[in-house]
C-alpha cells in the first residue's frame, strides 16, 4: 500500500505562512510599543539672519 503526503505538504505550507505573518506582526507591534514609536511630523524652527545683524525666528505652520 502506497502512502502519499501531498495533502500534508500544502497544509504545512499554509500553516507556515500564517505563523510567519503572526511573527512579523508581533515584531512590528513590539517595535512600536517598546521605543520605536509611530513617526510624527515635527514642526521645524526657522531662523533667518539678515545682513544688518537682525534675525527673524519662528515656526513653520501649514499643511
Amino acid at each position: 500500500m502506497a502512502y502519499s503526503t501531498e495533502s500534508g505538504r500544502s497544509s504545512n505550507g499554509a500553516l507556515a505562512f500564517i505563523l510567519g505573518g503572526v511573527v512579523v506582526a508581533l515584531g512590528v507591534l513590539g517595535w512600536i510599543v517598546f521605543g520605536g514609536g509611530i513617526p510624527t511630523a515635527d514642526q521645524p524652527d526657522v531662523r533667518i539672519e539678515l545682513p544688518n545683524g537682525q534675525a527673524i525666528e519662528g515656526e513653520v505652520s501649514g499643511n
